[in-house]
């Protein structure tokens, strides 16, 4: 928590007494005001009010007589019931850039999870095609929600569900047995099966029968037919070293992954347990969960044919997951057309006496669509994520090549780390819940909200840094007078309650608009005040500002798994 809000806090539970208010309801109480007129801090009397019975004004003037002196309170105002703390800039800055200083890398980070376990799961892929375009989103966001939780304290299980078996995967078997000729892949080995998945698809417009040898396939599958079996091996090791190849482009790792193909049977025990127990109802031989006292539609849980469902397997996972690791909170990013299926899902295992139900949770975001006729892919509709990365690094190497002189290894090096913090600012800068238009001229932008802006201004502190050849001295707090340099230090203060409100919120769009926020403050600093030619005193001032503000820079990235350069 922001040292100064944690004062404040303190300085409030010595006054308000005979109430129910407990510590943590004044620190939820206490907000940052819109505008800096206002003050640092604002505690609303409102709650007070009514439980004094006075006048939020009466009980505002009464709580401020009675605030003890601080040296790091300047002044305290009451306006419209607020009372509205003014923190004294030069504790502010000194306080702040000597955290930083102190802390460096763990700037920000906190204990509040007490290393609780979380698990969260993220990607899910299909194994008959390459990853694509929502794949990315879904990454991106699972990567960043995993390092948040980290940062603050939590231990924390990145895990996949990958979907190995069904019909689709059946599909781009069948292709392959009629027109693969036993090849083996000449391209990246998850777009050589995905070709056959495409081409499955082709095929079986003007034969139709195709759908049923698919289905046929599927039995023999499941019937465990050795030749089906080891089709359905090779194919998918060819799928997983793809994704493997992309994952690691992407940044994107798992500690634990779970397969349908070994989980898919095993809820069968489960429902029929809840039906003997009449919480499931048997009708038409299928057997459902009624979720109508929870305003949910009912839920088929298993068909006639004793062939289970997605949500049957999600349960069975469910379960095993709180059985195999004492989890604190379960976490499934997956889009938001599972909205209803999640509802479910946790409603269903609540009826099954899961306590921990109330554990889980889904972070649902929204589609990944494309401005008309920017990029292309096989199919017409769906991008792959390696042409993704490869077109955006196209569009990253034209834009270095306008710009610099660089060697053809570092021209590789800079265009991919470029292309890959536009693609994941992009689309962590968004709240989850909002479809968005990826448009890849605009996130590739050097100039505006966008990751390479946020690379440039990194850059731009490390390369003053290194022009200065000064190791950090002594300075004076109150030279950093400047309206720029304080809206920097107190954005840099603010850094550790943004990170502790993103986890609260599961929001990673809290990190990516701070970063634009302290990087735009950050440039206009630069644009209006010297630092390496400043008086010494201030330029050992100005450079300590400097120093807090790169790292905090550096922080903030690794939350959203941005690689930054020295030097663009």
């Amino acid at each position: 928590m922001n040292f100064f809000k944690q004062h404040i806090t303190n300085l409030l539970i010595k006054i308000i007494k005979n109430t129910n208010l407990q510590k943590n309801d004044i620190i939820k109480l206490l907000e940052v005001p819109p505008d800096k007129d206002l003050g640092d801090f604002s505690f609303p009397c409102f709650e007070l009010a009514k439980r004094y019975k006075k006048s939020p004004t009466q009980i505002s003037e009464e709580l401020k007589n009675k605030i003890p002196k601080s040296k790091l309170i300047k002044k305290i105002e009451i306006k419209n019931g607020y009372i509205n703390f003014f923190i004294e800039e030069k504790e502010l800055i000194s306080y702040t850039l000597n955290n930083i200083q102190k802390n460096k890398q763990k700037y920000g980070s906190s204990n509040t999870g007490k290393k609780r376990l979380v698990m969260i799961e993220y990607s899910s892929p299909n194994t008959n095609k390459p990853l694509h375009l929502g794949h990315v989103r879904n990454n991106v966001l699972g990567m960043s929600l995993s390092n948040l939780y980290e940062f603050s304290g939590y231990r924390i299980i990145k895990t996949s569900l990958v979907n190995d078996r069904g019909i689709h995967i059946c599909k781009s078997m069948l292709a392959y047995m009629k027109y693969g000729k036993n090849k083996i892949p000449d391209k990246k080995p998850d777009h050589f099966v995905g070709d056959f998945y495409a081409l499955f698809t082709l095929m079986s417009k003007e034969n139709p029968g195709l759908e049923l040898e698919a289905q046929e396939l599927l039995k023999k599958w499941e019937s465990k037919d050795k030749k089906t079996l080891a089709l359905w091996k090779k194919m998918n090791s060819w799928v997983y070293k793809g994704f493997e190849e992309t994952y690691k482009i992407i940044g994107s790792r798992f500690d634990k992954t779970y397969y349908e193909s070994k989980i898919y049977e095993k809820a069968k025990e489960i429902v029929s347990n809840g039906l003997k127990k009449g919480i499931f109802k048997k009708e038409n031989d299928t057997i459902t969960a009624n979720l109508s006292r929870f305003n949910l539609p009912n839920k088929i849980l298993m068909r006639s044919d004793k062939t289970s469902l997605y949500i049957t397997q999600d349960i069975y996972l469910a379960i095993l997951k709180f059985k195999q690791y004492k989890l604190f909170k379960s976490i499934y990013v997956v889009a938001n057309e599972q909205n209803l299926h999640f509802k479910q899902l946790f409603t269903i295992l609540n009826m099954l006496g899961y306590k921990w139900y109330n554990d889980c949770y889904h972070l649902s975001y929204g589609y990944v669509l494309l401005p008309s006729g920017k990029m292309k892919s096989r199919e017409g509709t769906v991008i792959d994520a390696d042409n993704l990365i490869a077109e955006m690094k196209s569009m990253a190497k034209n834009e270095l090549l306008k710009r610099y002189k660089l060697s053809a290894k570092e021209l590789e090096r800079r265009s991919v780390l470029i292309a890959l913090a536009a693609i994941k600012f992009f689309f962590l800068k968004y709240e989850t819940f909002k479809d968005i238009v990826f448009n890849p001229e605009e996130s590739i932008s050097f100039e505006g909200e966008t990751g390479p802006y946020i690379q440039y201004t990194y850059a731009r502190a490390n390369s003053i840094l290194k022009k200065s050849k000064n190791k950090t001295q002594k300075y004076k707090p109150e030279l950093l007078n400047k309206k720029e340099e304080i809206d920097i230090i107190d954005t840099l203060s603010k850094f550790p309650d943004t990170v502790e409100e993103a986890v609260l919120n599961y929001k990673p769009s809290l990190i990516a608009h701070y970063l634009i926020n302290l990087c735009q403050q950050f440039n206009e600093f630069y644009q209006k005040h010297p630092v390496l030619k400043a008086e010494k005193q201030l330029r050992n001032a100005r450079l300590l500002l400097v120093i807090a503000t790169k790292q905090t820079i550096l922080n903030a990235s690794e939350l959203l798994n941005i690689d930054l350069l020295e030097k663009m």
